[in-house]
């Protein structure tokens, strides 16, 4: 195992440079946490390193609560001009955020305060934007033609703080924020969908089912070109798929699911039992357990609402063993799927199988 000693060692050897000396630093310290001591094929998962992290999260949480509540006193007694003031605590808003992020997120390189910052810098950019271009009296009729303009804005305002920090959490929600956007643009072109199942059911009207599918296949895309990038997911960029993955799963699954329980046929049923199969064998394939427990998670709430008694029950059960077999065997399960792989799919660009496939 090498140490820092090792690392200057090597750099006063001739044998690396000083730039490859501080890059296998970095990479060192971006393995601590969820990725320390993991066993072979497990996925890194880390939401907070310490309680020192949900304490300070607390602290960020008292102090956006404090800020909302002196901010919304100074509305009450100066309402003259709303958009002006949206603008001027935006900004200041934004950059209390920013140089916290600095900190906590740059130099200390926490992880639940990063999930922090970014959910309030978000909040932030959406609340000021969407006060300063959105008009309340449109919006109340449902006409939502002023929205697009703020959210998508909100969204750059989210990508700028995400080249700057690398929060993956972040990027997730700058792919809610795209879904929003188009979502809201097609609400102002086509009318508002009449019921929530229209926004899933490929049937309905409106494009917004099209739109979900296709930006859930983009979201996928992205996702996969993160992990392709980093297969030993020991960086940032793996994490940034992982929650790409938790965003574009339910999408796509949701999308596909819904429109055919509609049609309540035999035939629907047993496409769709095709189609999740086809979910998991992909997951696994990709070795991200998140996309399979989005199909999972959402067999089980269908399960609790359209089967009724026993149906459901006997269906939650068998979902249980299934997930708990696919725990107990995932890495035997992937390998053996890896073997049979055809030569043109990129083997060394997915997470390596901890059993071999010779």
């Amino acid at each position: 195992m090498l140490d820092p000693s090792d690392i200057k060692a090597s750099v006063a050897a001739g044998l690396i440079t000083e730039a490859q000396a501080a890059s296998m630093a970095a990479l060192a310290h971006s393995r601590k946490g969820a990725r320390e001591n993991l066993a072979p094929g497990d996925e890194p998962f880390e939401l907070f390193k310490g309680f020192n992290e949900i304490f300070i999260v607390v602290g960020l949480m008292i102090l956006a609560t404090g800020w909302g509540l002196v901010v919304g006193s100074i509305y009450i007694a100066e309402i003259s001009n709303p958009q002006q003031e949206a603008v001027l605590f935006g900004f200041l808003g934004a950059a209390v955020l920013w140089g916290l992020s600095e900190y906590f997120v740059r130099r200390r390189r926490m992880v639940a305060p990063a999930i922090a910052l970014s959910v309030l810098f978000a909040g932030n950019a959406a609340l000021a934007l969407t006060v300063y271009f959105a008009q309340p009296f449109m919006v109340a009729r449902e006409d939502y033609s002023s929205l697009p303009l703020p959210f998508a804005l909100g969204t750059v305002a989210l990508l700028l703080y995400w080249l700057r920090f690398r929060v993956p959490f972040a990027m997730a929600m700058i792919a809610v924020g795209l879904f929003i956007v188009a979502m809201l643009m097609a609400a102002t072109t086509s009318g508002t969908p009449q019921d929530i199942s229209d926004l899933f059911l490929l049937s309905a009207g409106g494009p917004f089912a099209f739109i979900t599918l296709v930006l859930g296949l983009a979201v996928f895309a992205v996702a996969m070109a993160f992990d392709m990038s980093d297969p030993h997911r020991v960086t940032r960029r793996s994490a940034n798929g992982f929650w790409l993955h938790v965003v574009a799963a339910p999408a796509l699954v949701n999308t596909m699911a819904l429109t055919l329980l509609e049609q309540d046929t035999q035939t629907a049923n047993m496409i769709l039992l095709v189609i999740l199969a086809i979910f998991a064998l992909v997951a696994i394939i990709i070795d991200r357990r998140s996309f399979l427990i989005a199909a999972i998670g959402y067999i089980v709430a269908i399960a609790t609402t359209v089967f009724d008694g026993a149906g459901a029950a006997w269906t939650i059960l068998m979902l249980g063993i299934v997930l708990l077999l696919l725990g107990a065997f995932w890495e035997r399960i992937r390998a053996s799927l890896l073997r049979l792989m055809p030569g043109f799919v990129p083997l060394h660009r997915l997470p390596p199988s901890s059993f071999s496939r010779d």
